[in-house]
């Protein structure tokens, strides 16, 4: 961490509201950015972005001052997503969202790296077979219970779970190789 990042936390524990500012001004794009990558509404994205920079500041006792600033906020983001699928699970775009939360573990973790990442996510997907694109794009993009997909697909619950699993792990593995090859460039 830089002495000028160091001597804005230690201004915000003195409670000076400009130095808490400062943070939010430095950290804030690259929190909506990585918020708004999972979610399909711009005002959740906008409304959860405000939400890390307040539970950030009521946590500030807990904040390790020797630690950075950014791992933290994107540990309360992800958080706060979870949060969000749990508590709306009804609502389509959710199945996008944990879709996201689960190829995450390749993903980048700014926010321009993950935007990036994600634009390979079509290409990705058109590389899986014809079962399991249709699979995936009934769970996320129709947000289709497994019973649902196996009878559309003539198969199995059992069937179909294994088969979405395969598909994340292979879109997990293009993702991973389209990342690698990006930063080889």
């Amino acid at each position: 961490m830089d002495q000028s990042e160091q001597a804005l936390i230690e201004r915000w524990r003195t409670g000076d509201a400009a130095a808490f500012a400062a943070i939010i001004e430095g950290h804030q794009r690259v929190i909506f950015g990585f918020l708004r990558a999972r979610l399909a509404q711009v005002s959740d994205a906008e409304d959860m972005t405000q939400e890390v920079f307040l539970r950030f500041h009521m946590a500030q006792a807990r904040f390790d001052s020797g630690s950075m600033i950014r791992p933290w906020l994107l540990g309360i983001a992800r958080n706060l997503l979870r949060e969000h699928v749990r508590s709306v699970h009804r609502r389509k775009e959710i199945a996008w969202t944990e879709l996201c939360l689960d190829l995450e573990s390749v993903l980048p973790l700014d926010a321009a790296g993950t935007d990036e990442a994600l634009t390979h996510l079509p290409h990705c997907l058109d590389g899986l077979g014809p079962s399991a694109r249709q699979a995936v794009e009934l769970k996320y993009r129709s947000d289709q219970k497994l019973s649902e997909i196996g009878r559309h697909l003539h198969r199995s619950e059992g069937a179909v779970k294994l088969l979405v699993h395969r598909a994340r792990q292979a879109l997990r593995d293009c993702l991973d190789q389209k990342i690698k090859a990006a930063s080889r460039i």
